[in-house]
């Protein structure tokens, strides 16, 4: 074991060293009285309480914890504060040292450079506040640093102009890209772990009158294992969906503007199916999560290796599931048809704003609609909403313009953020899908054969399952989200229906 070296006085804070307390499985935090409370990892040898008693030179109590929680609080314990800011001030770029690191453990680089130790610092607060990117961008007057929590973009960090070259550099590193090559975007992955917890960074360079612009896309690889209820299917969708999932062969899509989860969904999906018996191939644009169990392939426009190319490919592979990332052409949409047709289920996404018009959009493929009949099971349509913080969320009664757009009698209770340290002063904390569904049933199906509109399939589609503007206005009326979410994720009109 290695020794830590004596503690300050009493009277000033201490704490052990994070490769110390990682490595030993030991977390100590202050407790009441004059006690330290020691935290112990299940499995972790009791002879390192020894040491911390002499480093700490007064009394300890010990507790133990199972390997997640003790993870889960030593990321939390040793969260990066405002010392990235600290550190953005004393960056000149002289002593950078431009060394490639292997998925190092971010807090545990003491003695790397600043620049290291600044995006270390950047990703490692990104990754506890749940940011899914980081917007780093130069401009004349100095480097912005922003992060998107939730959906909404906020800056955390202004820094120096002469900075920017130093953390670009620094991030090409990381991510394998030309460091050299300023004129063109490049794209790359950075794999990291914190705190023991597998995460990968995709990054993207774009070059900007004031510098390359750098946008860090950060992907928790326990993403790729959620659940449906945790995207929050429930009701309808959830029955609809998951009797598309059990059909032998067929479509299902997922549709939807970026950013509002459907990957995630398909992933939820791929869960459902992969138990072992099936062989299950994905082409991707770009792959987000490694899954075990399935077989992934990444698009690769310098190759020739499109969606459509890379469909047919893996045709010729005997897969039971095969997961498109997008329908966005003629010829992947007519394989994905003829894929369905031979035996397989297919799932894939399309940019529309809700579900009937991914209908209208395979049309205008040009996919035959006998063939787009015979062949689709159901279309989800989705969007994200922030959720509520459950901690300090207010009651508030209706007023007569909200009850008005959300059909609500006046008076009646709903929700309204406030913001407290859980939720860093935003009243929001995560999001939630709010869905529409349609089953492609015999009268969805002759809809679509005998060249029905929107409006006639829409009607018959949601006799009995929610349309995105009606979740959302349940969502509302539960206290899960606020009327501004609500109507910032459905057209007006649907919510005035």
């Amino acid at each position: 074991m290695t020794d830590i070296e004596p503690a300050v006085p009493a009277s000033a804070p201490v704490d052990i060293p994070y490769g110390f307390a990682r490595a030993h499985g030991v977390v100590i935090a202050q407790g009441e009285g004059a006690a330290w409370l020691a935290t112990l990892r299940e499995g972790a040898d009791p002879a390192v309480l020894i040491e911390v008693k002499r480093y700490l030179s007064q009394p300890i109590r010990v507790v133990t914890a199972s390997v997640a929680d003790f993870d889960r609080l030593l990321s939390d314990h040793y969260a990066v504060d405002s010392s990235a800011a600290a550190m953005a001030g004393s960056l000149d770029g002289s002593d950078i040292d431009f060394s490639l690191p292997s998925a190092e453990d971010l807090l545990d680089s003491a003695d790397d450079a600043p620049a290291i130790r600044l995006i270390n610092a950047i990703i490692a607060e990104a990754v506890r506040q749940g940011v899914s990117d980081i917007h780093i961008e130069p401009y004349e007057s100095g480097l912005v640093v922003r992060m998107r929590t939730d959906g909404v973009l906020r800056e955390h960090l202004r820094m120096p102009p002469h900075v920017a070259p130093v953390v670009v550099s620094r991030i090409k590193v990381m991510a394998r890209l030309d460091i050299a090559e300023r004129r063109v975007p490049q794209d790359g992955r950075i794999g990291l772990t914190l705190a023991g917890k597998a995460v990968d960074v995709r990054v993207s360079t774009l070059p900007s009158r004031a510098g390359e612009r750098v946008v860090m896309r950060i992907l928790d690889k326990d993403a790729a294992g959620i659940d449906f209820d945790v995207l929050g299917l429930s009701g309808a969708a959830d029955q609809i969906l998951r009797e598309a999932l059990a059909e032998p062969n067929g479509i299902i899509l997922v549709t939807g503007p970026t950013g509002s989860g459907k990957t995630t969904s398909l992933y939820a999906a791929l869960k459902q199916l992969n138990d072992g018996q099936r062989n299950i191939l994905t082409v991707e644009d770009p792959v987000e999560y490694a899954v075990d169990g399935v077989g992934q392939t990444q698009v690769n426009s310098k190759v020739g290796l499109d969606f459509a190319a890379g469909l047919r490919a893996i045709l010729r592979q005997d897969p039971d599931v095969v997961m498109v990332g997008e329908i966005r052409d003629r010829e992947t949409a007519d394989i994905a048809v003829q894929a369905s047709l031979t035996g397989h289920l297919v799932l894939s996404t399309v940019h529309t704003n809700d579900a009937v018009g991914a209908i209208t959009r395979l049309k205008d493929l040009k996919v035959e609609p006998f063939l787009l009949a015979s062949t689709l099971r159901a279309v989800i349509a989705q969007r994200l909403v922030r959720k509520l913080c459950d901690h300090c969320r207010e009651p508030v009664q209706a007023d007569n313009s909200v009850a008005a757009i959300l059909g609500l009698d006046i008076g009646t209770v709903i929700w309204r953020p406030k913001g407290c340290e859980h939720c860093n002063g935003t009243g929001y904390k995560g999001r939630i899908g709010v869905f529409e569904a349609i089953k492609v049933d015999e009268t969805v199906r002759r809809y679509i054969y005998n060249g029905g509109d929107e409006a006639m399939i829409a009607r018959h589609a949601f006799l009995k399952s929610p349309t995105l503007a009606s979740a959302a206005r349940t969502m509302v009326s539960k206290g899960l989200t606020t009327a501004e979410e609500a109507i910032r994720v459905a057209r007006r009109e649907e919510i005035d229906a």
